[in-house]
């Protein structure tokens, strides 16, 4: 399942891809509790176990995938 964090003042996105084990409902409970605290920090653990920590002051949104979602790679011509 792959997380997508948007923080404030930076186009770019943070993302964490988390483990098979990861449980959907547990996660967004856990975000909202870190998000409640304005100057807390969002502690996420992607599967390779490394740990990654956000300031919620800082988070604009947090997109949390689908578990059975595969990574697509396209290509596209116009």
């Amino acid at each position: 399942m792959d997380v997508r964090i948007g923080v404030t003042y930076t186009p770019k996105e943070i993302e964490v891809e988390l483990g098979d084990d990861a449980d959907r409902d547990s996660l967004r409970k856990d975000i909202e509790t870190a998000l409640a605290n304005g100057d807390g920090v969002l502690w996420l653990t992607d599967k390779r176990g490394r740990t990654v920590a956000v300031p919620t002051a800082k988070v604009a949104y947090i997109e949390i995938g689908s578990p059975t979602d595969e990574r697509r790679v396209g290509f596209s011509s116009h």
